[in-house]
Parts: structure tokens; C-alpha cells; sequence
């Protein structure tokens, strides 16, 4: 073959092959754009707006900025400054940023500076208190070789500096206004406030909700609600009342020397039995069942939760799994303490929830038609898992 037709035909081949690489490369960014926007039927005239939710969760932290700082731009919760992005509607956070680590102090103080800088651009922090937060709170904090490290102490200025900034300082201050035991979150602002209460109240906007979009919300809580557990309703609020309370019997009486090697100080005198279950094995701070139990036993009793706390996931830290988000029951139950913190040196993760309530056209019916899509991510540094992709048609009035 001559040498000009050869190079002719590699000349050929050679854009042949980089217009193919364009093509697929073009493709594939539109299917990167278009994974959260499905084909809808949409409706001509219709008047209805789409709305897309993004909420993201993160476990516990204990103590350790730098790596919380790399989740949260992980996640596009923060930029690279460590400042809100506004790339998300929510961010949740499930409890235990104190203990094990030295950062504390700036972890509280960025969780308040995220929450401001949320309310700002039209976004959402919702905080959690979890065990160690109360067992600090009650005084059960002060071993080194344990929780608490002498080094961690030295940033306060010392032990009684602590107890102050726990209790009536600024992290006790932000504990008592800003933070809860569990939350109730609607995943489309039709469906009602983060922490409206289920039942909801006759005539407000969630009461007016029909099945299945009266349950589409999570809760959050740090160790789990528990079946057995007596103050679930109204949810979330009977469990926040009882934590408010106790947490102010805490915070307001006179600060026991902490615990070891004094004697461990336990709830005050006055705590009612409502407090003491709450902070009980069974309670939401403690309780580990959704974790430990078969999943034939969790998956046989997570929907009667569910049904009860007007809720379609839970969502709980506490107990960890140092390679992953655990999924259980088709995502009903999901577990996110992947041991973030250097103390333990698990996989850095973030849960990812996207959520879209679009109109569809509907001539059979008199009813409005919408299409419901959810789509939950377990994030980690190198790569995404779903765990939930789920699309359903309802009807709804809203």
C-alpha cells in the first residue's frame, strides 16, 4: 500500500476515533447531569413547581476537625474553606463530636458557624446530642486511658473550665438552644417542618397528607428508637421535652468532680422516671438493637417504628461498622459511625439523600398526580454506593 494512502487512513481513523471518544464522552456527562432528573411526564399548564431535597448525614466525629472537615467537603457540605457551599438543603449530624480527640472546642464552634451560615443561604443543621455529649454533661468523662485526654482538658484551660463551658459556657449554651435527641425530617417542605410533630396536628399541613406521603420523612437520633421505647409520640417532641429537661436538671446544678477517680456522679436526684429510661439501654441514645440484633428480628420489627414515628427510614450513629454504612431491611434501618475519627481509624463516610416531588399528568383521574423519586448514597473518599433508588407515582392534593 502506498505510504501517502496509509497515512491518509490513519489520518481517517485517528479523528474517526476521537469523534467517537467526544461522543461517548458528551454522553456520559449528560447521564452524570441527568442522574437525579429522570424523563417526567410533565403536565402542560400546570402550575405546580418541582422540588428537589438534598440532605446530608454524617455520624459521629469524636474529636477529630480534620477529618470531619474532609467528610463535609467530601459531601459538598462545606467548600474548601470550610464554609457552607450551599450545594445542600440539610446537613444532619447524629451526635458524639466530643470525646477521644483534642478538637472539641472547634468542632462545637464550626458546627454553630455552619448553622448560621446555613440559616443564610436558605439551608438546615440539625445537631444532635448523643451518649457521650450526656456523659459528659452528667460528670462521666475524666479518664484519659477512656474517653476524655489530658490533652483535650489543656484546650479548656482545665478540668473546671471544662465543666463550665459544658454547662453554662458557650457548648452548653448551644447544647440546651440548638441541639435535640431526635429529630423528625419531612423530605419535601409540603410535607411539614424538620421536627413537626407525627401524628400531626388536626388541620396543619402534614395532618392533611394521605398515605404514603404522611410517612415520607426519616428520623435521626443517635442510638436508636427502640420498639419497646415508651415515649416515642408524639415523635419527635415526647423524646426532645424529656431530654430538654433533663439536660437543664444537668447543666444547672452544682458540677460534680468528674468521674473517674471521684464516684460516679449519675443523674440527679430529682430526674424523673421518664428521664432515667431515656438515658436507659432502652433509650434513643443508647440503644443498639437496629445494629446487633438477626435482621430477621430488625426486619421484623422496624416497620412498627416506622409506622408510629410517621417515618420511612431511620437513621442512627452509636455504633460503628469500620468499613462502611450499614444498610439493613431494603434501607429502613441504616447505621452511619463508620469511625471517622482518627481514634479509630474507620472509613470517612457520609450518607447522601436526594429527594424530588415532581407533577406528572394524570386525565383519568381528579386527583394530582406526582412522581416521587428517592435516591440514598453511602459517600466515601474514592467512590459512592447506592443504597436505595426508588421511584413511585402517588396522588396527592398538595
Amino acid at each position: 500500500m502506498p505510504v501517502n494512502l496509509s497515512l491518509r487512513l490513519a489520518m481517517v481513523f485517528s479523528i474517526f476515533a476521537s469523534l467517537v471518544y467526544v461522543l461517548f464522552y458528551i454522553r456520559d456527562i449528560r447521564r452524570s447531569q441527568q442522574q437525579f432528573s429522570p424523563s417526567w411526564d410533565a403536565p402542560a399548564n400546570d402550575n405546580r413547581i418541582t422540588r428537589s431535597t438534598r440532605i446530608v448525614a454524617v455520624g459521629d466525629l469524636h474529636g477529630d476537625i480534620e477529618n470531619a472537615q474532609k467528610v463535609l467537603e467530601m459531601a459538598r457540605v462545606v467548600d474548601s474553606d470550610g464554609r457552607w457551599s450551599g450545594e445542600v438543603d440539610i446537613f444532619v449530624q447524629t451526635g458524639d463530636i466530643i470525646d477521644r480527640g483534642d478538637d472539641t472546642i472547634r468542632l462545637f464552634d464550626w458546627m454553630e458557624d455552619l448553622r448560621s451560615q446555613a440559616l443564610g443561604a436558605g439551608g438546615r443543621v440539625l445537631s444532635h446530642l448523643g451518649n457521650h455529649e450526656w456523659m459528659n454533661a452528667i460528670g462521666d468523662w475524666r479518664d484519659p486511658y477512656r474517653y476524655v485526654h489530658e490533652s483535650e482538658i489543656k484546650t479548656f484551660g482545665g478540668v473546671a473550665a471544662r465543666q463550665r463551658m459544658l454547662s453554662t459556657g458557650r457548648i452548653g449554651r448551644a447544647w440546651a438552644t440548638n441541639y435535640t435527641v431526635a429529630s423528625r425530617l419531612p423530605l419535601h417542605p409540603s410535607f411539614g417542618e424538620p421536627n413537626d410533630d407525627f401524628p400531626p396536628l388536626a388541620g396543619s399541613v402534614a395532618g392533611r397528607l394521605s398515605a404514603p406521603l404522611s410517612h415520607a420523612a426519616y428520623s435521626f437520633v443517635h442510638g436508636g428508637l427502640a420498639l419497646s421505647y415508651p415515649q416515642l409520640l408524639p415523635f419527635p417532641s415526647s423524646i426532645n421535652e424529656i431530654g430538654r429537661s433533663l439536660l437543664y436538671k444537668l447543666q444547672h446544678r452544682a458540677q460534680p468532680p468528674p468521674h473517674p477517680p471521684h464516684p460516679y456522679p449519675g443523674l440527679p436526684s430529682s430526674a424523673t422516671q421518664e428521664e432515667q429510661t431515656m438515658y436507659g439501654p432502652e433509650g434513643p441514645l443508647w440503644y443498639r438493637g437496629w445494629a446487633l440484633n438477626s435482621e430477621k428480628e430488625a426486619c421484623r420489627d422496624v416497620d412498627s417504628v416506622l409506622e408510629k414515628t410517621g417515618t420511612k427510614r431511620m437513621i442512627m450513629g452509636h455504633t460503628p461498622d469500620f468499613e462502611k454504612i450499614m444498610s439493613r431491611c431494603d434501607g429502613k434501618i441504616i447505621i452511619i459511625d463508620t469511625g471517622i475519627s482518627h481514634a479509630y481509624g474507620g472509613v470517612l463516610s457520609a450518607l447522601s439523600i436526594e429527594y424530588a416531588l415532581k407533577p406528572v399528568s394524570s386525565p383519568s383521574s381528579s386527583e394530582k398526580k406526582w412522581r416521587e423519586q428517592e435516591i440514598v448514597k453511602a459517600i466515601y473518599p474514592d467512590h459512592s454506593m447506592i443504597l436505595v433508588d426508588e421511584q413511585r407515582d402517588v396522588f396527592s392534593d398538595i
